[in-house]
């Protein structure tokens, strides 16, 4: 079964949580939410 993970916020918390997620399990699907128009990439 296939699983899932939304992220909302694209502060340094964010991009950080969607790495460590997909280290963990990379067969993980994960989906960014940021409402701003910029994310942070370099956390």
């Amino acid at each position: 079964m296939k699983r899932n993970l939304v992220i909302v916020g694209g502060g340094a918390g964010g991009p950080s949580a969607a790495a460590e997620a997909k280290r963990r399990d990379p067969s993980l699907d994960v989906t960014m939410l940021e409402a701003g128009e910029f994310i942070s990439y370099a956390a």
